[in-house]
């Protein structure tokens, strides 16, 4: 009996520690989130800024080339009047040395304002990168703070049982839930770095298109929208390429080896890196969750590839056996090695290759991962997963 009563005090206690935990981090949580929105609406005020600086800008080079030009006439012709004093007279000269004087003047003015139009486009630029900066730093905040919530806010009745039988299983569950915001963060940063600005470039262009067109310079505007026809496929590709990255459609209509394959084909014309596929064995469609993390663990490895290996070469094998699916990725790289990494991991706690993450979704499907890398000698991962219950769910083997 006092068993139960010290564990139930125990219990309140920890309850009580929670929920002032759980307050604090709400309350928090919204002023990061009021910080992250000010931060946004400077932004978008400060890319408004810019573009008005860049159409000013715009107008104003125009007018110092225009005044340029006029001033070098102007110069001319005073000199023309000032020589001849047959054909002109003093009027002349006295309304060609004004006009000269005008221009240089107006000339001035406008390179003045060019020169401080520039600084102040330098300035906004660089207040926009440092706003985005905290910009990230207050997502990640965030994000952090609302994976946190969610653990503090379980059931707390489960709170004894977790310690005792599930530290690892909560442990990867939190990992999953930091994945899962990793990927989010990433999915941003690539749709703000590709697509979304050069959708920005696009209205600029656009409007400066609209401007030639109001001023009937007709060539000018056919040759910007058909630089802006080809800007709009490339931005195309590149969300198809978003789209793939998120949950290929050729996994679920096709199967791994289709996949894998378009996978490798676009890895080598992207980074110019020589890549082969071997396919052996007799293919055959798995259970998609099992087809998705193959997938992924290849998607993976090539891009550890690209990050680190500087290698010239990748070679991607993929075996059907009897009873497990493996697959082999082998790069020319300059490899590293095991025992330092090693070393490093428990030093440091980071895992720099993303080595970690790949084991422990290979455990999560019962299989087996092996590394081999020497220093100057390239990597290799094989990765092998028992089909056991992950045979496709429709009985399509084939």
């Amino acid at each position: 009996m006092r068993e139960g009563s010290a564990l139930d005090i125990q219990v309140d206690s920890i309850e009580r520690v929670l929920k002032n935990a759980t307050e604090v981090m709400e309350s928090s949580k919204y002023q990061i989130f009021e910080i992250c929105e000010a931060a946004r609406n400077e932004h978008e005020a400060l890319k408004k800024e810019l573009q008005q600086i860049f159409e000013e800008l715009d107008a104003t080079i125009n007018n110092v080339d225009r005044l340029e030009s006029e001033y070098r006439r102007s110069r001319a012709r005073l000199v023309e009047v000032s020589r001849d004093f047959q054909h002109f007279g003093e009027k002349d000269i006295r309304e060609a040395y004004e006009s000269a004087t005008q221009l240089q003047s107006e000339l001035s003015v406008n390179r003045e304002k060019e020169t401080n139009l520039k600084l102040r486009r330098d300035e906004v630029q660089k207040r926009i990168r440092n706003i985005e900066r905290t910009i990230e730093r207050a997502e990640v905040l965030y994000s952090q703070m609302n994976v946190v919530l969610e653990y503090l806010s379980g059931d707390l009745n489960q709170v004894t049982r977790i310690l005792e039988s599930a530290k690892n299983r909560q442990l990867l569950g939190l990992k999953i839930i930091l994945a899962q915001e990793e990927e989010r963060r990433r999915i941003a940063r690539e749709i703000h770095d590709g697509p979304a600005q050069s959708m920005a470039n696009l209205i600029l262009r656009t409007e400066i298109a609209e401007r030639m067109l109001a001023k009937g310079e007709l060539d000018v505007v056919k040759g910007e929208l058909g630089e802006l026809k080809g800007q709009v496929r490339t931005e195309l590709e590149e969300v198809r390429k978003i789209i793939f990255n998120l949950r290929p459609m050729a996994l679920d209509d096709l199967g791994l080896t289709p996949t894998i394959r378009k996978l490798t084909k676009d890895f080598e014309e992207k980074n110019r890196i020589r890549t082969k596929l071997d396919v052996k064995g007799k293919e055959r469609r798995l259970n998609s969750g099992l087809e998705v993390a193959l997938f992924r663990l290849v998607q993976e490895s090539l891009s550890n590839i690209v990050k680190h290996a500087e290698a010239s070469y990748v070679h991607v094998e993929l075996t059907y056996g009897a009873e497990t699916v493996s697959v082999v990725v082998q790069d020319n790289g300059v490899g590293f090695d095991k025992a330092k990494m090693a070393l490093k991991l428990r030093e440091e706690g980071n895992d720099h290759f993303g080595l970690v993450g790949m084991k422990e979704r290979v455990e999560l499907l019962e299989g087996n991962i092996e590394i081999e890398s020497n220093v100057n000698a390239g990597t290799k991962i094989t990765i092998e997963v028992p089909y056991g219950e992950l045979q496709r769910e429709d009985g399509n083997h084939a």
